[in-house]
C-alpha cells in the first residue's frame, strides 16, 4: 500500500499526467509551491522508495514515471481516511456531511445516482 503526503500527491498528480524530468517537475511545481530543484529531488526520492515511481535514463536527464495508478492510490487513501476518521463507516461520514449541511442539492442527487447504480450492481450478482 502506498500512502502519500500532500507534497507527494503534487508530484504524483503531475506524473500521472505525463512522464517528466526533474527540471520539468521543478518548473511546474515552483509556480504553485515555490519548490526548488533540491526539494523536487527529495520528494521524488521519497516516492521512489515507496515504490510509487521509477525512472529511466533519458539521455541527459532521468525520466520519472508512475508505477501505481491514481485510482489505486485514491482508493487506498479513501479507505484509510474512512477507517481513521469514521471507524470504516461510510454511513457515519455521510451522516456527518448531512448534519453539517455540507451537501448541495446537486451532490445529494449524485449520491442517489451512485446508490442506484450500486443497488443494480448487487442485483446482477
Amino acid at each position: 500500500m502506498v500512502s502519500l503526503s500532500d507534497g507527494e500527491w503534487k508530484i504524483m498528480n503531475l506524473l500521472w499526467e505525463r512522464e517528466s524530468t526533474i527540471t520539468e517537475l521543478k518548473n511546474e511545481l515552483s509556480k504553485e509551491t515555490g519548490w526548488d530543484k533540491h526539494i523536487v529531488i527529495t520528494m521524488l526520492s521519497r516516492v521512489e522508495k515507496k515504490g510509487a515511481v521509477a525512472h529511466r535514463d533519458g539521455g541527459r536527464a532521468k525520466i520519472f514515471y508512475p508505477l501505481v495508478s491514481r485510482e489505486e492510490v485514491s482508493m487506498q487513501e479513501t479507505r484509510g481516511f474512512l477507517q481513521k476518521v469514521y471507524r470504516g463507516s461510510l454511513g457515519m461520514m455521510v451522516n456527518a456531511m448531512v448534519e453539517d449541511q455540507a451537501l448541495s442539492e446537486e451532490e445529494i442527487q449524485e449520491l442517489y445516482g451512485i446508490l442506484e447504480r450500486a443497488k443494480k450492481g448487487k442485483a446482477e450478482i
